[in-house]
């Protein structure tokens, strides 16, 4: 199969069958061999029905249904565990991303052998305001953290390797940083291609400002696994050692001055250095044993991690 679509959904009922007979025409006009998983990441409108209906008439059609709503990121990745494509197309449901677009991030992909290709929506056509001076901030910083010099990375509208899609793990709300999970997997060959940006034309935006809050709180997150998930004892077992060193030294300062002198002075226990002593010393204990831990639960966790090996075949 050279394509899948995956498209999470959240009541979206009014766009979903313009959007498949779009994809549908794309598809057709370039012999493609495809397939369209749609996502329901619990619809409470009609969006189950009309999927069910468009399986009916199409059998490249495939409909996921959550119990109830887990979000986008759970939703891509139970559209990436079902995709059978050498091609993974991710898009949004509210025709907002362009299904034109498909061929081109199918060449770049299969073609000239790019892991990902990013969407840019350089031309956008929402709310500065509200949506489009939030998201270049957003943007800016997790160019900075992430070290990955993509434009835009919450644009949907993305085309992955096949290997890329079953190598990873999309969990919490990370389907932002889906390029920053292929990078630290091992997947570097990434561009960026502007794309089409379009109004929308039904409904209205399932995401709030609050998106930006919790990508900002998530970037920290990637940025942490990034450097430190291999090696939590790096971080936790530097912060013990630097927190146990301080508490060891005024210790040693408090010993040092009630024994030789000033041994008449107050009580050790009775002086503020004590506490910060005893406070930094416990800290850094405790650091430094959530980095023992760390280790012990990346060990356990060694045998299950998903690799891609490549095994060199004689021509």
């Amino acid at each position: 199969m050279d394509i899948s679509v995956v498209i999470p959904l959240l009541n979206e009922q009014d766009s979903l069958e313009e959007l498949h007979d779009w994809i549908v025409s794309v598809m057709q006009s370039n012999q493609f061999s495809y397939e369209i998983l749609f996502i329901d990441d619990g619809s409470s409108d009609t969006s189950w029905k009309v999927i069910q209906n468009l399986h009916a008439k199409n059998t490249a059609v495939l409909g996921l249904k959550f119990s109830k709503n887990f979000g986008k990121s759970q939703a891509l990745h139970a559209g990436f565990v079902k995709a059978n494509g050498d091609v993974v197309i991710t898009m949004d449901a509210d025709l907002q991303d362009s299904p034109d677009e498909i061929p081109e991030l199918y060449k770049l992909v299969k073609e000239q052998g790019h892991d990902i290709v990013c969407g840019w929506k350089k031309k956008r056509y929402d709310s500065f305001f509200a949506k489009n001076l939030p998201s270049k901030l957003f943007n800016w910083a997790a160019r900075k953290i992430s070290g990955l010099t993509l434009h835009d990375f919450n644009c949907g509208l993305k085309a992955y390797r096949k290997d890329v899609v079953k190598s990873i793990d999309v969990y919490g709300e990370m389907h932002r940083y889906i390029p920053v999970l292929a990078v630290n997997a091992g997947f570097t060959n990434i561009v960026e291609k502007v794309v089409i940006h379009q109004a929308r034309k039904y409904g209205k935006t399932k995401f709030g400002m609050e998106r930006f809050i919790n990508g900002f709180l998530d970037l920290i997150t990637i940025w942490f696994i990034s450097k430190f998930g291999r090696r939590p004892m790096h971080f936790f077992g530097l912060l013990g050692v630097i927190m146990f060193m301080i508490g060891l030294g005024f210790a040693t300062y408090l010993g040092i001055d009630k024994l030789f002198l000033n041994p008449s002075g107050r009580l050790i226990a009775n002086r503020p250095e004590f506490f910060i002593a005893l406070t930094t010393m416990v800290i850094g204990t405790q650091f430094f044993v959530a980095g023992f831990l760390g280790e012990i639960v990346l060990q356990s966790r060694q045998n299950k991690e998903r690799y891609l090996v490549s095994e060199a075949t004689q021509a």
